[in-house]
């Protein structure tokens, strides 16, 4: 493990519990938002691609064959936002394209967007939460 990962799981370990606890809500619903967001930048066509964006709440596995990430179980104070399922295997070929069709960029776009206003929501939660424990 490197300096910085061992670092930080010493912070994170420090937090106290009811704090981690306080701020899942918010996770969870930064992912709702985001997965809204892909899902309105998702190619249309068949409807099979914006129906497999999928948010994984701690303890939950993700989609299998879902991109990023594959069959992964979500931590805690961890949600995963995955496109792509057993039927729709072909998310990463619409978001990078292939030598015969054009990229048809919607998850990391989606990411870029909302990526301020998700960690800025997540960090007031997390303020909120450390105010009312002390």
């Amino acid at each position: 493990m490197s300096k910085q990962t061992q670092r930080l799981s010493r912070r994170l370990e420090a937090i106290p519990r009811n704090v981690k606890q306080a701020v899942t809500p918010a996770l969870i619903t930064a992912g709702r938002d985001l997965s809204v967001s892909m899902r309105l930048l998702a190619p249309e066509d068949t409807g099979a691609l914006k129906d497999s964006i999928h948010v994984t709440t701690p303890g939950e596995s993700t989609p299998p064959y879902s991109q990023p990430g594959g069959s992964t179980v979500a931590r805690e104070n961890q949600v995963i936002v995955t496109a792509g399922n057993t039927d729709v295997r072909y998310a990463h070929l619409v978001e990078h394209g292939t030598a015969e069709a054009a990229a048809q960029p919607f998850f990391w776009p989606a990411y870029r967007l909302k990526k301020k206003a998700l960690g800025s929501r997540i960090k007031r939660a997390m303020r909120k939460a450390v105010k009312e424990a002390k």
